[in-house]
Parts: structure tokens; sequence; C-alpha cells
């Protein structure tokens, strides 16, 4: 593969690893193997700079923010740090620093433990918290004041006196003890619902409710490890920053430690390799700063990073265990994927029980065995992985593992297309593969009912009464209460986020049938294009292709679903509970925003993913920055450098109600 083209392949895989970590915080890969790719890219980048663009994972914060929630755009970005995974890198970093400053000036570092949770910002006016936000992309996050007031070590006034106007924001991580962690997938396991991953994903998931009620029920802390403030207020230390922040009554990492220099450095990290192991909360490094602030700005930055700060990540935690056994799941789309039994070990916080092979090739290139001794790790600290077999410790009782022939839920046959890893089950109508058809179909991204877990999927599924999308729709409150655990209110609760969803956008009722291949970008492009369920299920692959992004596999793909029998019923059924199934389709004349170009900013009213839909729809184009060729800024309230950047080149400044009249014009 030339340069050109792999410099493509390992953006794209870039850009989709940062949206399941920073969007999903479901991350498929280790934290180490993340930082190949990207060291990758920077070689790349750096012997062909020819080929670097603005759009380059190097050149920006991965991220963006979620739906749900109003924007705020951070007064001074959120970088991500550098990272490091060996001694040998961070007198590297030593010795970068000590070049950038004056012979006579030795630089003091603070060493911090690395906190594994969710960044945030909290803003404070006159000493009282006025907002707070997730770190997004580093340039945008979103607004979660009202989660954030919930949690109970953010004080909503600081300690000190403060002018009425006096602004000061820290910054700091949410997360999830491990002793309530592990309290909340007791009591979720005694309450048959599903386990929570790890402490990192269900303090992002807490963050992201909706509702600041259910978000007061988690327990999250917080520890503080940034200040802003005014600049005569502003101590000259990093760690005199950490003192300033204790002294306002912000909780801070109680083991941050000043060393003197490298080799102080160099002991103290290694003393905490295995120390930290019994702390309450999960770390998965150390983050070290340059102490004086004088030497942190004569050392600046870079787009992505501070060249002051890296982040020190230990290996992850290694423990050896047993198979107890090895058993196959069923997924949406029929995919049978080996899962090892394992002996209970406690790894990086958690208790392990089970962990992926992840398809028959893998299973046969451990050559495990059901009783075999294995080593196993958490890719990133997150996903149990097994990394060998311990061979020299078999005994000869162990089972070899012979993958199934058959489908281990329904006995169907199964099949593996050439040029693909995975079997799959070929019966549409198994069981397996409807649970997680109709979670999918439930999620956020899709339909968005809530309350449907898997808890309920699985009793109705067990007890007959859903054999398919279109039968959630004929579910009546009577009937979900008959169900274990499910309440008058409960079942109220479910009923009314169904007939919600009869409403849903075309696309997201596209993206919500699962058919295989087509992606949520996909979905909206083919609602788009057809307006219609109905006049993308008679489309022809010919048809099918004329649509963005569309390629020969998607329309097959496409075009297969809509002609199985099963989907023409479901669609039926759909139909006749009164699922939305049209949008006004995009005009073939000139629509009201055609050519234009907008940038959106602020705090608005609605989320920012259906303003800029309705600009899409209209013919509008919305990028990321302000530029002279912007012909629109969109903004909302607590605008930052866009606003100001917009009324420096001349670009005209709207708001939500300026573009509303531009988008239906009279």
């Amino acid at each position: 593969m030339d340069a050109k083209n792999e410099i493509k392949h390992l953006r794209s895989e870039i850009a989709r690893h940062d949206r399941l970590y920073y969007l999903q915080a479901s991350p498929e890969i280790s934290d180490f193997e993340y930082d190949a790719l990207f060291a990758r890219l920077k070689r790349l980048e750096a012997e062909h700079p020819e080929l670097v663009t603005p759009d380059s994972p190097t050149q920006k914060v991965g991220g963006a923010p979620v739906d749900g929630f109003a924007q705020v755009e951070h007064a001074v970005p959120m970088l991500s740090l550098d990272n490091s995974y060996s001694i040998e890198d961070v007198r590297e970093f030593d010795a970068r620093v000590r070049k950038s400053l004056p012979a006579q000036e030795s630089p003091s570092y603070v060493a911090e433990l690395k906190i594994d949770g969710v960044s945030v910002s909290l803003a404070y006016r006159g000493g009282v918290l006025w907002r707070a936000a997730t770190r997004g992309d580093g340039a945008v996050g979103d607004d979660i004041t009202e989660n954030v007031k919930t949690i109970k070590s953010v004080p909503l006034r600081l300690k000190g006196q403060f002018d009425p106007g006096e602004e000061i924001e820290v910054r700091g991580e949410v997360y999830i003890p491990r002793s309530d962690f592990e309290k909340m997938n007791e009591e979720r396991e005694a309450a048959g619902e599903q386990l929570l991953a790890n402490p990192r994903n269900a303090t992002a998931g807490s963050l992201k409710l909706l509702d600041p009620k259910m978000a007061a029920k988690r327990p999250l802390s917080v520890f503080i490890y940034w200040l802003r403030a005014a600049e005569n207020k502003m101590p000259d230390s990093h760690s005199g920053c950490l003192d300033m922040i204790r002294e306002m009554g912000l909780p801070v990492e109680p083991n941050a430690e000043v060393l003197r220099d490298v080799d102080a450095l160099v002991a103290h990290l290694e003393k905490w390799e295995d120390r930290r192991s019994e702390l309450d909360y999960e770390t998965d490094g150390m983050v070290i700063k340059v102490n004086s602030m004088a030497h942190q700005r004569a050392l600046g930055g870079t787009s992505r990073h501070p060249r002051f700060a890296i982040a020190f990540k230990y290996p992850p935690e290694q423990k050896e265990t047993a198979v107890v056994s090895i058993e196959v799941q069923v997924g949406r789309t029929g995919k049978l994927t080996p899962v090892a039994n394992l002996e209970p070990v406690r790894l990086s916080g958690t208790i392990v029980k089970r962990a992926t092979l992840h398809n028959r090739d893998e299973v046969e290139r451990l050559d495990i065995r059901e009783g075999d001794r294995v080593l196993v790790r958490k890719a990133g600290e997150i996903i149990p992985q097994i990394v060998a077999v311990v061979k020299e410790k078999r005994t000869g009782a162990e089972k070899p593992f012979a993958f199934p022939e058959q489908c281990p839920v329904c006995g169907s046959e199964t099949s593996r297309q050439e040029g693909e890893v995975d079997v799959r089950c070929v019966n549409p109508f198994c069981d397996a593969q409807l649970r997680e058809r109709l979670a999918h179909f439930c999620s956020r991204q899709a339909m968005d009912i809530e309350n449907a877990g898997p808890s309920l999927i699985n009793q109705l599924v067990d007890r007959g009464l859903v054999h398919d999308f279109g039968d959630l729709y004929a579910l009546t409150r009577e009937k979900l209460e008959s169900l274990d655990r499910m309440a008058e209110k409960s079942a109220a609760n479910v009923i009314e986020a169904i007939d919600r969803s009869r409403k849903a956008p075309l696309d997201r009722l596209i993206f919500g049938l699962g058919i295989p291949m087509v992606g949520t970008r996909t979905a909206k492009q083919l609602a788009d294009e057809f307006g219609s369920l109905d006049a993308i299920a008679s489309a022809d692959a010919e048809r099918l292709t004329q649509v963005t992004d569309v390629g020969p596999r998607v329309a097959a793909s496409v075009k297969e679903y809509f002609e199985r029998d099963a989907a023409k019923n479901v669609v039926e059924k759909l139909r006749g509970a009164g699922v939305n199934m049209t949008q006004e389709r995009r005009s073939e004349g000139p629509r009201p925003l055609d050519g234009l170009s907008f940038v959106i900013t602020g705090a608005l009213s609605r989320p920012r993913d259906e303003i800029k839909r309705d600009i899409e729809n209209a013919g509008g184009k919305v990028v990321s920055s302000v530029s002279k060729n912007t012909n629109f800024l969109v903004c909302g309230e607590d605008a930052g450098s866009k606003l100001e950047k917009a009324n420096k080149l001349g670009v005209p400044v709207i708001d939500e109600a300026a573009l509303a009249r531009m988008l239906s014009p009279s």
C-alpha cells in the first residue's frame, strides 16, 4: 500500500475508534493499539508533509458532542495528552523540555495519578457553579450542568471571596469508585438486569442521562486537576494551582507529588505501578506536568497536545486463570462469537468472568481448550482479552473445542462467506438474533425506545409476545404488567416510549431495521434521496447506487433485505401501527439554502444534530470552523472563539429565529 492510501486508511480507522471511544464509550482496541495507529500516521505525515490535511486526526482532538444536550464552546480547548509507555519515553520527554528551556533553568515536575473517568469542565461565576460541560471534541462539548450538580463532591459555591462577575474554570475527571461500581452490579444482577462493563463506561452513561434525577442515583465522584482564573490570581506553579483548587473546596486526587528532577520522577512512577491497585478508583497511568507555569507558557503546545505534559501509561495488568468452558453466542446479524467462561479473577479493579474469543480463527490461533490455564488482560483497561494459553501447565485433561456446524440456539445451518472470518447462522428467525435485533431497533440512534433494556426484551421473546419489530407496537400495559419486575408505572413508561417512537424520522427507522452495511449516515442518505420506505424497498440495485456512498455491495444488501417475506411482513405491521415511513423528499429544484455554508456555535434550544439536519435538508452545508468562505454563523448563547473570528472576518451572524426564516421563506 502506498503512503497516500495508507494515510487515508489510518485516518479512517482512527476516526472510527474515536467515535467508539468518545461517543459510544465502547472501544474495540487498547490504548496501546490506538497509539500505535496514531504514531504510524504521524510518522507517515512527517515523511510526506505534502499529504497533511487540516482534517487529519493529528491536527485535532478526537470525539464529538452527543445528541440531547445544548452545546458549549470551550474558551480554552480541552486538549488530549501525548502518551508514553516506557521509562525511556519519559526521559526523552524530560530531554525535550530541558532543551526548550534556558540552560540555567532546570524543570521540576508534578506527577498525578491518571484517573480513568470522563473529563469535565466546571465554570464558576462569582463563586457559584453556572455551567458544566463534557470535553466533547475538545472545542465543543455538551452542557451537563444539571447532572453535575447532583455529584456530591462538586460544590455549588466555592470557598472564599469572589467578585460578582469573576469567572473561574476548573477541569477534572468524573468517576465511579470501585466499591460503588461493584455494589451497582450486585444490585443489577439481583434485579436480572444486564451488568455494567466497567466504571468508566458507567460514568459516561450516567453523565449522558437526560433526567438529572436518574443521574443523582449514580455514585459519581470527581477529582479536579486544572485551573483557569484571572491572571493576577493564577499561582506561578501547577502545584500551587492544585493547592488553590483545594482551598476553594474542590476535590483533588491526594497522591499528587512534586518531583525535583527526572530521576525522582522515574522512582515515583515505579513506586506506584503496584500501589495503584490498592486505591478505590481506576487509574491507568500517571500524568506528568512541568510544574512552573512560566515554563509551561514557554513550552506551549501543538494543536493536539501541550508540550509541557505527558501521560505515562502502565502496562496492562495481566493475570492467570482457568477456562471453565467455551460457549458460542449469536448476534443480531447471525454472527457466532465464541466466549470463554473463566474462573473469576480480579483484573484492573473489576471481577472478570468472561472473555470474547472473537471468531473461529482466533480459537484455532490460540489453540485454546476447556480447562486450559490462560493469561488474561484488559484491552485498554476495559475489555477482557485472553493473551495466551499457558501450555506448559496442561495436564492432558483439557478438552479441545469444536466450533459448531449448527447454530447453538436454533440448530440451523451456519455459513462462512468467502473472504470473511465470521461464521453466521442463516436462520433470520433465530431467537438469539431476534433479541439482538430488537435491542438495536430500540437503541438511541434508532427508534430511541427508552426502558426497553435486555431484561425486558428477553422476557418479551421468552413469553412469545414479540416475534419482530412490529409486535412491539401491539404491546399493552396489561401484557407488560404480567412480566417479572414490571410494575404499573414501569409498564406505562415503556408504552409511552413506544408511542413516541411512531413519530421517529425515517432515517432512524431505516437504521433500526438493521439492514447489513446500512449505518446512520447511509440511512440518512437513503431517506433524503427516496423520501419513503416504500420507495427504497421497490428500488432496483442500479437506482440505489445513485445514492451517495451506496456502492454495489450496499445496494445488493438493501435489495436482498426488502425482498425477504419476513421484511415485507414487518413493514406492513409497522405501517399498520402508524409508524412514520415518509419524510419530505429532497427537492430536485432549488432549495432555500443551496450553496450556502454554515457554522453552528454556542448553546442552542435544540440539539445541534437537529439544526444541522434542517440546514442540510434545505441544501446548505455545515462545517466545523469559521473561514472567509463561511456564509453564516448560527449563534446561540455563550459563544466563544468562533463568534470572535466571524466578527473579525465579517461573516454574518444569525440566531435560530433568523435561520428559521431562511429555512421557510415566505
